[in-house]
């Protein structure tokens, strides 16, 4: 049999489609778009389990012997195939003598078998793959077998010219699913999705939820994956030492430790002023896909390093190729759901009447959905805005040790901030920009291109966009937290040049609160389920990627009640 001329003749494609990936297109052909051909990877317990149960065989012992000498009892561990022409490549965990000048291939897989005590189909595909790339080199190849570790037995797997034809046709399906630019829709209401470790970034049901009329849709019981969270960084100590000995990460000033932190809880490493990363430190961070983010002294966000480029760049064209009228559309419920969060903002949090500021609030948010252009839409949200930091100091306290009035006069400044308030609201406004900026870079987008902002040097336009909806939920609430808790007061701010900026200890009781904050749950109002504020931005910048890959018709800005 030949399989060599399944594979389509098109530019872009690789030469070989590993027996792995095979695995994968069997137990579900949108995992497999999404870990071959968009090189989005997630790890899991399983998959952390399965890694150490191969680290025997992961150690190259042995060589294939020639195909005309005897193999008497020998075995090979770790053994790399591949054939161009079969489009074909693959790993072997061991190769056994067959005794009757047979060889036999040995997968180790975690599980267990099938009920009936057979090999799963996945499994099996993938030791059929490599009983033809054994074939292909001249070797005889009857059986092959699957060692699962669960109940530690050995599975029988007949190679015979039915199913190597079985093999073919399965190869044929994964070139076709490849050679597309789209992943195939995920699968619906299947108990695979609960063991696969891509669940978090697939987000199956959640998907199917939004194409769901509301009425119709039904709470998703859980949050099936989370995406394992690491927590960033934040280095503010001036004149200190970032660097990284035996996986852990350590902060150092002038040789004294000062901090440790184990490089498996960190997420992103973030450095204030006058403070050194190794060059060390750097390789060790990037190669664990950790970035390492600097800003100025006064809390500006100011450059990123991160690892190799996100690959999903089917991602990024259709960024690039959305249309005005798409862009548009995304643009209006990003920002009517910024005015209704805004207004919800007020209605809880402010003393006094605020009736007629909500009324007015609620009508720009109408009037936004139904904005003709960007320009028209840029009006809505500024009038909103006045109306909202107009009314924002009835929101602060009489505890408050903050005196907030010099914004009722300022109203919204920046660069420079020039009141106390201004100078949270910022800050807290370039830590949500930063967050969002990372979580889109890691899934793919380009972050400087935006739905709304138009691109601008250096401006991470696609994270201000993102960020419009969570101003409120998360920037603007955590302002109100540390005022109205008495988590600053005057001596964390000093006033310079006409601005004002937090000192190191208001930084440091703004952080705590952020964290907090993103730390905290939420009842998702789409899906029903718990998620963290940190979780529930992923998510929404995962819905935007469906959106413009054409898998949802519609964005749903994240809004609460």
């Amino acid at each position: 049999m030949s399989v060599g001329t399944t594979r389509p003749d098109l530019p872009g494609l690789p030469e070989t489609v590993p027996a792995r990936m095979l695995n994968e297109f069997v137990y579900c052909p949108r995992l497999f778009h999404l870990e071959w051909v968009q090189q989005q990877f997630a790890t899991s317990d399983d998959v952390e389990e399965g890694l150490y149960l191969h680290r025997v065989v992961d150690r190259e012992t042995g060589d294939l012997p020639d195909k005309s000498e005897a193999w008497n009892g020998r075995v090979a561990r770790s053994v790399s195939l591949s054939s161009p022409r079969l489009g074909l490549a693959t790993r072997l965990d061991l190769v056994e003598d067959g005794g009757d000048g047979t060889v036999v291939p040995v997968d180790y897989k975690k599980g267990h078998p099938n009920k009936d005590g057979g090999a799963w189909p996945s499994d099996r595909v993938q030791s059929l793959v490599q009983a033809l790339l054994l074939r292909e080199e001249g070797y005889a190849v009857e059986r092959a077998e699957i060692w699962y570790a669960e109940t530690r037995q050995r599975v029988h797997i007949t190679v015979d010219y039915a199913a190597l034809q079985e093999v073919t046709e399965i190869v044929t399906r994964a070139w076709q699913v490849a050679a597309d630019p789209s992943a195939p829709p995920p699968l619906r209401d299947s108990p695979k999705c609960a063991l696969c470790s891509l669940v978090g970034i697939c987000l199956p049901d959640e998907l199917d939820a939004l194409q769901t009329p509301p009425k119709q849709r039904r709470p998703l019981k859980r949050l099936m994956a989370p995406i394992l969270e690491g927590r960033p960084v934040y280095v503010t100590l001036q004149g200190a030492v970032v660097g990284v000995r035996s996986d852990r990460l350590e902060v150092r000033l002038s040789g004294e430790l000062k901090a440790s932190y184990r490089l498996i809880d960190v997420s992103q490493v973030c450095v204030f002023g006058n403070v050194t990363v190794s060059a060390q430190a750097v390789r060790s961070l990037l190669s664990r896909d950790i970035p390492v983010l600097w800003f100025s002294y006064g809390g500006w966000f100011s450059g990123i390093a991160e690892g190799l480029p996100g690959k999903n760049v089917d991602l990024r064209i259709a960024q690039f190729r959305a249309s005005e009228q798409q862009q548009l559309e995304i643009a209006r419920r990003m920002i009517s759901g910024k005015i209704r969060n805004s207004r919800t903002m007020l209605r809880r949090n402010a003393r006094g009447e605020m009736s007629r500021v909500g009324e007015q609030l609620k009508q720009l948010a109408i009037q936004a959905m139904q904005a003709e252009s960007s320009q028209q839409l840029l009006g809505i949200e500024g009038t909103a805005a006045r109306l909202y930091f107009g009314s924002f100091p009835a929101m602060v306290g009489k505890n408050s040790r903050v005196d907030v009035s010099d914004f009722q006069e300022n109203g919204r400044t920046r660069r420079p901030p020039k009141d106390p308030l201004n100078a949270v609201l910022s800050f807290c406004y370039t830590l949500l920009v930063k967050d969002l900026t990372v979580t889109l870079m890691g899934i793919g987008f380009d972050p400087y291109y935006g739905m709304f902002h138009r691109p601008r040097f250096g401006r991470p336009a696609l994270a201000l966009d993102l960020a419009e909806e969570f101003r409120s939920l998360v920037a603007e609430s955590v302002v109100l937290q540390v005022l109205n808790n008495g988590e600053v007061g005057p001596q964390d701010f000093q006033s310079r040049g006409g601005g004002c900026m937090l000192e190191a200890s208001g930084r440091k009781a703004v952080l705590r609160a952020y964290e907090r904050r993103l730390d905290q749950e939420i009842t998702h109002p789409q899906f029903g389920y718990k998620a963290s504020y940190r979780r529930v931005m992923d998510i929404q910048a995962r819905m935007l990627g469906a959106v413009v890959l054409g898998e949802l018709d519609d964005y749903t800005a994240m809004v609460t009640r």
